[in-house]
């Protein structure tokens, strides 16, 4: 921001409350260098996941569930827009690949070295390695409102897919008041129904359980 014109600043940070953003002041260089941590990065990262399955067989595309949707779930996104944003922050992008494919060739090599032992030293080595720090990264990534992370209890619940069954699922929890941290809805290839993954308080879980399945909803984890 150093430079700039107050009355520009105040120009920019209405306009970015105008549309509920949050203002932050960085540097240019600060700036690009987040983003392309935390945006341009992935942006790529789902798009080469994303574009590893055009090799893929169509009968092995029938198996996948919600990890690979989520995981490319950005990755279908315009091509020209990105080659943009991505020309325009070249430098920091490149070094955040960087780091990423050290890692990469790292496990690579673990894995031509296990010569396709399962449970050779090495690779269990490595690929713990990478699962930890896999692990650590996602930790801190901030929670709920940009608050501390947190741990939530996972609620499993089959949803007909047909009209009403969300809104009644999401009705019927409010109604027993919990609050639903977060959402994932999975469908399976031909299945006509799907799996509401519904994120809850821990203390919660429980009763959600209970209460859902006292009002007719199959309940697929945990006691109640």
């Amino acid at each position: 921001m150093a430079g700039s014109a107050e009355r520009a600043i105040r120009i920019v940070r209405s306009l970015a409350l105008d549309v509920g953003a949050l203002p932050l002041d960085y540097r240019a260089e600060d700036h690009d260098a987040a983003v392309a941590c935390v945006s341009h990065v992935p942006q790529l990262m789902a798009s080469l996941l994303a574009a590893s399955l055009t090799r893929a067989p169509q009968e092995a595309l029938g198996l996948s569930g919600q990890g690979l949707r989520d995981s490319t779930r950005i990755a279908h996104s315009d091509p020209r827009l990105w080659a943009a944003i991505v020309g325009g922050n070249s430098r920091e992008i490149a070094e955040v690949l960087r780091g990423i494919s050290r890692d990469l060739l790292d496990l690579l090599h673990s894995l031509d070295s296990a010569a396709g032992d399962p449970l050779a030293p090495g690779l269990v080595a490595q690929v713990t390695k990478v699962l930890e720090a896999g692990n650590d990264g996602v930790e801190r990534i901030p929670g709920k409102h940009g608050g501390a992370p947190r741990r939530y209890a996972e609620v499993s619940v089959l949803v007909p897919d047909t009209p009403g069954h969300l809104g009644r699922l999401f009705t019927e929890l409010g109604e027993a008041d919990v609050n639903i941290e977060d959402f994932a809805l999975e469908h399976s290839a031909g299945a006509p129904m799907g799996v509401g993954r519904v994120l809850v308080d821990p203390a919660a879980a429980a009763p959600a359980r209970a209460w859902l399945t006292d009002h007719g909803w199959t309940v697929l984890d945990g006691a109640h």
